[in-house]
Protein backbone atom coordinates (compact mmCIF):
# COMPACT_ATOMS: atom_id res chain seq x y z
CA UNK A 1 0.00 0.00 0.00
CA UNK A 2 1.49 3.36 -1.28
CA UNK A 3 0.87 6.48 0.98
CA UNK A 4 0.50 10.02 0.04
CA UNK A 5 0.57 12.68 2.22
CA UNK A 6 -0.47 16.28 2.69
CA UNK A 7 1.45 19.22 4.49
CA UNK A 8 -0.49 21.01 7.19
CA UNK A 9 1.44 24.02 8.65
CA UNK A 10 4.86 22.80 7.41
CA UNK A 11 4.04 18.69 8.91
CA UNK A 12 3.89 16.38 6.88
CA UNK A 13 0.54 13.83 7.23
CA UNK A 14 -0.57 11.20 5.75
CA UNK A 15 -3.92 10.76 3.90
CA UNK A 16 -5.04 7.69 6.07
CA UNK A 17 -8.96 6.35 4.91
CA UNK A 18 -11.41 4.67 6.84
CA UNK A 19 -12.32 1.18 4.68
CA UNK A 20 -16.42 1.97 3.46
CA UNK A 21 -18.88 -0.46 5.75
CA UNK A 22 -21.89 -1.46 5.59
CA UNK A 23 -24.44 0.40 7.87
CA UNK A 24 -26.58 -2.81 9.11
CA UNK A 25 -29.39 -2.46 11.58
CA UNK A 26 -28.32 -3.94 15.29
CA UNK A 27 -31.20 -5.01 17.14
CA UNK A 28 -31.83 -5.93 21.04
CA UNK A 29 -29.74 -9.13 20.55
CA UNK A 30 -26.93 -7.78 18.60
CA UNK A 31 -26.64 -4.67 21.30
CA UNK A 32 -26.49 -7.06 24.18
CA UNK A 33 -23.64 -9.26 22.49
CA UNK A 34 -21.71 -5.51 22.13
CA UNK A 35 -22.07 -5.16 25.64
CA UNK A 36 -21.09 -8.82 26.95
CA UNK A 37 -17.84 -8.32 24.58
CA UNK A 38 -17.21 -4.82 25.71
CA UNK A 39 -17.19 -5.81 29.00
CA UNK A 40 -16.23 -9.61 29.43
CA UNK A 41 -14.08 -9.92 26.40
CA UNK A 42 -11.86 -7.02 25.47
CA UNK A 43 -9.81 -9.03 23.55
CA UNK A 44 -12.27 -10.14 20.95
CA UNK A 45 -14.28 -6.79 20.71
CA UNK A 46 -11.01 -4.74 20.11
CA UNK A 47 -9.75 -7.21 17.35
CA UNK A 48 -13.45 -6.79 15.79
CA UNK A 49 -13.31 -3.74 15.99
CA UNK A 50 -9.76 -2.55 14.54
CA UNK A 51 -10.31 -5.04 11.44
CA UNK A 52 -13.84 -3.11 10.83
CA UNK A 53 -15.87 -6.68 11.48
CA UNK A 54 -17.62 -5.27 14.84
CA UNK A 55 -21.11 -4.30 13.02
CA UNK A 56 -21.18 -7.34 11.04
CA UNK A 57 -20.62 -9.41 13.61
CA UNK A 58 -23.65 -8.01 15.85
CA UNK A 59 -25.80 -7.96 12.96
CA UNK A 60 -24.87 -11.89 12.60
CA UNK A 61 -25.76 -12.53 16.35
CA UNK A 62 -28.61 -10.27 16.16
CA UNK A 63 -30.37 -12.05 13.28
CA UNK A 64 -29.70 -15.81 14.66
CA UNK A 65 -30.71 -15.27 17.87
CA UNK A 66 -33.59 -13.90 16.75
CA UNK A 67 -34.02 -16.61 14.31
CA UNK A 68 -33.47 -18.86 17.44
CA UNK A 69 -36.04 -17.47 19.25
CA UNK A 70 -38.75 -17.84 16.95
CA UNK A 71 -38.15 -21.55 16.28
CA UNK A 72 -37.32 -22.22 20.21
CA UNK A 73 -40.88 -20.24 20.79
CA UNK A 74 -42.68 -22.48 18.42
CA UNK A 75 -40.96 -25.69 19.63
CA UNK A 76 -42.18 -25.14 23.47
CA UNK A 77 -45.22 -23.79 22.34
CA UNK A 78 -45.90 -27.04 20.01
CA UNK A 79 -44.86 -29.50 22.74
CA UNK A 80 -47.06 -27.73 25.84
CA UNK A 81 -50.26 -27.97 23.87
CA UNK A 82 -50.65 -24.41 23.08
CA UNK A 83 -52.95 -24.04 20.08
CA UNK A 84 -55.35 -22.09 18.41
CA UNK A 85 -58.46 -24.20 20.24
CA UNK A 86 -57.13 -22.35 23.82
CA UNK A 87 -56.46 -19.28 21.73
CA UNK A 88 -60.17 -19.15 20.94
CA UNK A 89 -61.62 -19.92 24.06
CA UNK A 90 -59.05 -18.96 27.02
CA UNK A 91 -57.67 -15.80 24.94
CA UNK A 92 -56.17 -14.25 28.11
CA UNK A 93 -53.87 -17.46 29.16
CA UNK A 94 -53.20 -17.99 25.59
CA UNK A 95 -51.45 -15.07 25.36
CA UNK A 96 -49.71 -15.47 28.86
CA UNK A 97 -48.41 -19.13 27.83
CA UNK A 98 -47.14 -17.51 24.66
CA UNK A 99 -45.40 -14.99 26.50
CA UNK A 100 -43.77 -17.79 28.87
CA UNK A 101 -43.00 -19.81 25.73
CA UNK A 102 -40.88 -16.79 24.42
CA UNK A 103 -39.34 -15.86 27.71
CA UNK A 104 -37.89 -19.66 27.69
CA UNK A 105 -36.77 -19.34 24.60
CA UNK A 106 -34.95 -15.87 24.91
CA UNK A 107 -32.94 -16.70 28.13
CA UNK A 108 -31.94 -20.08 26.49
CA UNK A 109 -31.03 -18.04 23.33
CA UNK A 110 -29.18 -15.38 25.34
CA UNK A 111 -27.47 -17.81 27.19
CA UNK A 112 -26.17 -19.97 24.08
CA UNK A 113 -25.70 -17.34 22.11
CA UNK A 114 -25.08 -13.98 23.23
CA UNK A 115 -23.40 -14.67 26.65
CA UNK A 116 -21.38 -17.28 24.86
Amino acid sequence: MELTYRTVNGVQIPNLRLPKQKNLPIGKYGMMRHDFLEKHHKGAYTTLLTEFRLQEHLYEVDQEAKRQVEELTLLLVSGSGIDESLKNTDPLRWVSEMNNAKHDAEEIVINETIFH
